[in-house]
């Protein structure tokens, strides 16, 4: 027997919608909880900001914590998407934070519906938020009868046929005062957790009733691009693949190589300080950009300008293409959690489409994963990252800082056998003079060279020595 899933409401945020199996359950109700500043006012504001800009779906916000002028000047955009929407009577704003208490009493929450009912008919609704319901057992010793009326609620509104979503606070993992997850159809628990000094914001589907969804602990990130998430986790190995070589931009390495790296592939570059890692990954940038690709540049130690700087004194002139082609993304690994790290990068690779991507040094981000299993998340990173990339084709070059000679064919986080082509870079002393040397350890699907080179930069490029087969 096959069941049919629930019909759903998109949220418009993408990571969301994957996880939840295309949105909220429609016409039912959704309820997000969690402690303050976890982001549960921001992702059901932009469930009707979405619903209303590219689903036709207006909305209505009844908000018991806050005056409609903060929460409009609280998501103000550069378009002033959400005072637009209201002008034009798509998005209602309905404001209860200064009106009496409608739990006095009586316990009934006739009041509210009819305020509710109004705003719907007068906007056409067909999205509803009640945020910071809890607000109603503030003061109330017998929330029974409460409860009650809050259930006939969620069942009226089902009847209107509108999509709703109720947020509360979180007491201990549960919604505060008491409002159990079996009121609504979806619950959605909002954590912000840290280790050491870092946070990271979390969600999790706790249930979805009628629905598959996914069960991990997602991270997201809230920015100026609104909500992201990142459910990497739920790729599978199914992408496509290239059988195209492309040229890392020099030609003896080429030869090496069997004629380049395959397009979508995975590239390692590792080695010790000063063994050029960085000046090999800025020749591959300099090329695709130079076929008319685009290049998205993660520099997790320098900034955008000294790299170009540096290149220029090998005849690499990237400069030429910060115009179009080639975006450097100059940031502190340390500047932002790991996770919220991993889903920025995802955003900046969404909004640039690059055809290839480069990480400068990835070994940079394991200082993003805090005291505790710095290593393990680090490598859960590097394999969601390298699977993200793969599924969309883009071609992916890494660094990574060796600390001695002796483990230059060791990787401490572990990702060796994630990579498609490993290139060994090494700075030795022989006869009293430092030289470069380069070697393949590896390159899926290619008849590569297995001897060891010496590389040379100079003012005229990048040269290879003593590379034959």
């Amino acid at each position: 027997m096959r069941f049919r899933s629930i019909e759903k409401s998109p949220t418009g945020i993408k990571g969301l919608d994957m996880v939840t199996g295309g949105g909220f359950p429609q016409g039912r109700n959704t309820l997000i909880y969690g402690g303050p500043g976890t982001g549960k006012t921001f992702i059901a504001v932009e469930f009707l900001l979405n619903g209303a800009s590219y689903y036709g779906e207006h909305g209505v916000l009844v908000s018991f914590d806050e005056p409609a002028d903060n929460i409009v000047e609280n998501f103000q955009t550069d378009d002033r998407i959400l005072e637009k929407l209201i002008k034009d009577g798509k998005i209602f704003i309905e404001d209860v934070s200064g009106a009496p208490d409608p739990s006095i009493g009586s316990y009934s929450l006739d009041a509210l519906k009819i305020r509710i009912e109004d705003a719907v008919k007068t906007t056409g609704a067909s999205r509803v938020v009640l945020d910071k319901v809890d607000s109603l057992f503030d003061g109330v010793s017998d929330r029974g009868p409460l409860h009650m009326e809050l259930r006939h609620l969620i069942s009226w509104l089902n009847g209107m046929g509108v999509t709703s979503v109720f947020t509360a606070g979180d007491s201990g993992g549960k919604p505060t005062h008491g409002l159990e997850d079996y009121i609504s159809d979806c619950v959605i628990h909002l954590t912000h957790t840290f280790d050491g000094e870092v946070g990271t914001r979390h969600m999790r589907i706790v249930k979805y009733r009628g629905s598959s969804h996914g069960l991990n602990r997602y991270p997201f990130l809230i920015n100026e691009r609104g909500i992201s998430i990142f459910p990497i986790t739920s790729l599978k190995l199914d992408y496509s693949v290239s059988r195209e070589l492309v040229s890392t931009g020099i030609p003896d390495l080429d030869d090496m190589l069997g004629g380049g790296v395959y397009r979508g592939s995975s590239v390692l570059i590792s080695g010790t300080t000063g063994a050029g890692k960085t000046t090999v990954l800025s020749k591959f940038a300099y090329e695709a950009c130079r076929r008319g690709e685009r290049c998205l540049y993660f520099a997790n130690e320098e900034p955008a300008d000294q790299i170009i700087r540096n290149m220029e004194s090998v005849g690499i002139q990237l400069k030429d293409h910060t115009d179009d082609k080639l975006m450097i993304h100059s940031d502190r690994p340390t500047s932002l959690g790991l996770e919220s790290h991993l889903t920025e990068m995802q955003d900046l690779v969404m909004d640039f489409k690059p055809d290839t991507v480069l990480v400068d040094p990835v070994t940079g981000l394991a200082a993003a994963g805090g005291p505790s299993n710095r290593v393990s998340n680090a490598k859960n990173l590097f394999i969601r990252f390298t699977d993200f990339l793969k599924s969309r084709g883009v071609t992916s070059l890494f660094t990574y800082l060796i600390r001695s000679p002796v483990t230059a064919t060791q990787t401490e986080l572990e990702i060796s056998s994630l990579i498609d082509t490993w290139i060994v870079l090494e700075h030795v002393r022989t006869n009293g003079d430092y030289k470069r040397l380069l070697r393949i350890l590896k390159s899926r699907g290619m008849d590569h060279s297995s001897s060891v080179a010496e590389l040379k930069f100079t003012e005229r490029g990048i040269l290879i020595k003593g590379g034959s087969w």
